[in-house]
């Protein structure tokens, strides 16, 4: 079994973020779970069409839409379960959730509603011959275990970790940063890059861990003109910056 793959990302800020690819029994599990969801659901369409079809034998023109109604659900839950809940769940379904896995742009960036279709397409090509046989075997041969859905809309996945098993502590004292902190402007992409360190940071090799909290301080302190105090970590300075940015809400 092969060492976990890691997804490293280049940001605009040149600071390389490595994020752990989920592997194949993690996905594998999601999908169960989501089949099992998506068989419920035919489930109670049957249930639905069966019972409700004696009660609509008056109405002739209710007994010729409801099959058709019916084969439309189907269809629909077939091929846009996926698509629906990544987009809605920025890259998660109910199954993924179980997993703790996400979809995201290779780049590291959030998948859009074109992407999230775009890769779910292809689900069907990538679970031939059988339970998704294809998908799995195109998987194999990737350092990232992308399937062909993957490589269309250029997505990984990876391991979730917003989460409480990460113990963040965001209960920075008002004090921690000085009063020109008030005025903290950041882009949205600056925010996103301190949320995404501090909320995968006890994944990454602790050397790596520093020496990236070291360059996104330095990185934060040139663009602000805001000093750390002696007595603050960095971990404390950039959660610091980043709620406060978040309470003033103060995007470039």
């Amino acid at each position: 079994m092969r060492a976990q793959e890691r997804l490293t990302i280049d940001t605009p800020e040149q600071v390389a973020l490595e994020l752990p690819v989920a592997g194949i029994g993690s996905r594998f599990l999601a999908a169960t779970v989501d089949s099992v969801l998506q068989a419920a659901l035919y489930v109670a369409v049957i249930v639905a069409f069966f019972y409700g079809l004696p009660m609509a034998r008056p109405f002739g023109t209710a007994r010729l839409i409801g099959p058709a109604l019916a084969i439309l659900f189907a269809f629909c839950v077939y091929w846009g379960y996926f698509a629906f809940f990544e987009i809605v769940w920025k890259g998660q379904t109910p199954g993924k959730r179980v997993a703790k896995i996400r979809v995201i742009k290779d780049s590291g960036r959030p998948i859009n509603a074109l992407e999230a279709i775009g890769r779910n397409v292809l689900r069907a090509v990538d679970f031939l011959p059988a339970l998704y046989g294809l998908g799995v075997f195109v998987m194999l041969l990737n350092r990232y275990s992308r399937r062909i859905g993957d490589y269309v809309a250029g997505t990984v996945v990876v391991y979730d970790k917003w989460s409480n098993d990460l113990p963040l502590n965001w209960d920075v004292l008002s004090g921690a940063l000085p009063p020109s902190a008030q005025t903290i402007r950041l882009t949205a992409e600056e925010l996103g890059l301190i949320e995404t360190f501090l909320l995968r940071r006890f994944d990454l090799d602790p050397v790596v861990r520093d020496e990236m909290a070291g360059q996104i301080a330095r990185r934060v302190m040139e663009r602000t003109g805001i000093e750390r105090q002696a007595d603050q970590s960095v971990d404390e300075f950039l959660e610091g910056v980043a709620r406060r940015t978040r309470d003033t809400a103060r995007f470039r």
